[in-house]
């Protein structure tokens, strides 16, 4: 199976009327002009196209009007190109390495992003990766979210560690700094799918994948909130877009944040320091799993990067000496 962070690309489109009686796979290359009929037949057994959220035969006639949704795979690792660049390697062996990703590194090329990335610095520093799957990336972390990932090294572990991600045995834990704050803490149900108008965005919507996120409260300041939060569900932007649905999006975050959000009479610190914040107030601070090999239980954690420390700071002074 897909494990859902590491994303692919995701189109929607409708089925026009105008094929109503015409075979699917005739009708998808008219729909999604970019990629060859070939192509999206292989996508179709790979089960990567559905219609109205089912996987459906090649052959099927369709009516018109049905929603199709494509999930497009990053291009094969053996397309990427190994690049000496410099990698936070916090643990290594045969068979899996553990990054601590800082914030503004991309993982894997797409679009605008053919060179740079931590896929590319994993073709380098592990020439064996060239023969998996996205390199060995099992899941991924944004752009601008810090902290730690594992990488699989081996076949072996590759294949056990997105079991293990589906079986949801690998506990990562996350801090996050939000606008607002909880009273308490809880659990947020809500399923997520692609924004209907916004296709760089995702979206709580009832036509989405089923997505758990638990979150407590760990410190509260006057406008703002320290959270630790954990996934049960591995979506793409699960965090941002569950916080965001309850109302306490992540600071700095461009997609789903909401306006710069100031406590009455900030002392200058914490203006500077919110005005200043790039990207979402994300790190994945914890990272635990048993060994895919071996089976010894391993856990790693992450300090804080400089700038969300400087910010939690800043927050913590202005609502002391508010008090």
């Amino acid at each position: 199976m897909t494990v859902e962070e590491c994303s692919d690309e995701v189109l929607t489109a409708v089925v026009p009327a105008s094929a109503a009686g015409e075979r699917l796979d005739k009708v998808l290359p008219r729909i999604f002009p970019p990629y060859s009929r070939s192509q999206l037949q292989g996508w179709l057994r790979e089960g990567r196209i559905t219609l109205n959220g089912e996987i459906p035969a090649a052959r099927l006639a369709v009516c018109g009007g049905e929603a199709l949704r494509l999930e497009v795979p990053p291009p094969p690792a053996s397309d990427w190109l190994p690049e000496p660049l410099p990698m936070p390697v916090v643990y290594e062996d045969d068979h899996i390495a553990v990054i601590d990703k800082p914030a503004g590194w991309v993982v894997h090329p797409g679009a605008g992003n053919a060179s740079g990335t931590l896929a590319n610095a994993l073709l380098h520093r592990y020439p064996g990766v060239n023969g998996l799957p996205r390199a060995g990336i099992v899941h991924r972390l944004d752009k601008d979210t810090s902290g730690l990932l594992v990488v699989a090294l081996s076949e072996a572990a590759r294949t056990e560690l997105i079991r293990a991600l589906a079986a949801r045995e690998i506990k990562r834990g996350y801090l996050a700094i939000v606008n607002g704050c909880p009273i308490s803490g809880g659990t947020v149900d809500a399923p997520i799918g692609r924004h209907p108008r916004n296709r760089l965005k995702m979206a709580v919507t009832q036509s989405g994948r089923p997505a758990r996120t638990d979150y407590r409260v760990k410190e509260r300041f006057r406008a703002h909130g320290l959270l630790a939060v954990t996934l049960q569900t591995g979506r793409t932007h699960q965090i941002r877009v569950h916080m965001a649905h309850l109302g306490f999006p992540l600071v700095g975050d461009p997609l789903y944040g909401a306006r710069l959000q100031l406590p009455p009479k900030p002392d200058a610190e914490l203006e500077l320091q919110l005005k200043g914040f790039s990207g979402q107030a994300l790190h994945a601070g914890a990272l635990g799993l048993e060994h895919p090999v071996t089976g010894k239980t391993l856990s790693w954690q992450s300090p804080l990067p400089e700038d969300f420390a400087n910010l939690a700071r800043a927050l913590a002074a202005d609502a002391r000496s508010d008090a």
